[in-house]
């Protein structure tokens, strides 16, 4: 893909990671090693290979869940491209708060919160006026098909197909221009993956660059810009 260099949302070079394995004698588990792709600004780049090549482990050391052991991660944060491996633990939240969003597999919130507020909570971090959070959140919340009777619970009840469509409609409800989706669609039935197919191309349609992990394979079609084989990336220990 050629595109101009101000649509570069998120550069990855040379990234690698291992795992080392204290209570097994200190062995060494190499995952990735020499990663390398961009993103640009209205582009969804989803990660394919083989289940344990190391998908989710880029997603997490792109969000700074997972400290890489080699390379760069740059996201453009405002005017700059901001290195997510040097940056301090301050600036990384401040990215995490306006430019890069994250999508997990499961919803993991402080309980007793109503789902409403759940969802909202990007939004007001990122400074939206909290009558027009509430309204995003429920706009979110509608297109998603949540019963508005469950807006004001708690969602640590619902099911786990309620409770990932909270979690999506929380990752899309902030100002992020970069969002990482990890099987977001994974629990939801068809209608829902539909919805989140539609939430995708809308905000792809003003900009937000997406990373993200469909093993549905027909999701992933219809979302994908490009797929990197990330088993291309397999580390290999030292001889």
């Amino acid at each position: 893909m050629t595109a101009h260099p101000d649509t570069i949302a998120l550069v990855v070079e040379d990234l690698g990671k291992s795992f080392t394995l204290h209570m097994h004698g200190g062995t060494r588990l190499p995952v990735v090693s020499q990663v390398g792709f961009e993103v640009h600004a209205g582009e969804c780049v989803v990660l394919g290979g083989p289940s344990g090549a190391g998908k989710s482990s880029i997603l997490k050391m792109l969000y700074g869940n997972y400290l890489a052991g080699s390379g760069h991660i740059r996201v453009r944060h405002g005017r700059a491209l901001v290195d997510i491996v040097e940056a301090e633990p301050r600036a990384i939240l401040d990215i995490r708060r306006m430019t890069l969003g994250y999508v997990s597999q499961f919803l993991r919130v402080i309980p007793r919160v109503p789902a409403i507020e759940i969802v909202a909570e990007p939004a007001l971090a990122a400074g939206v006026e909290r009558t027009a959070a509430l309204e995003r959140a429920s706009g979110l919340l509608h297109a998603l098909n949540l019963p508005e009777r469950l807006w004001r619970l708690p969602p640590a009840t619902f099911s786990g197909g309620e409770q990932q469509r909270v979690n999506i409609a929380r990752g899309f409800a902030g100002e992020h221009s970069i969002l990482i989706l990890d099987e977001p669609t994974a629990s939801l039935d068809a209608v829902n993956r539909e919805a989140v197919i539609g939430l995708m191309a809308a905000r792809k349609a003003t900009g937000t660059a997406f990373v993200g992990i469909f093993h549905d394979e027909e999701v992933r079609a219809r979302v994908a810009d490009r797929i990197i084989d990330v088993s291309a990336f397999a580390a290999r220990e030292a001889a």
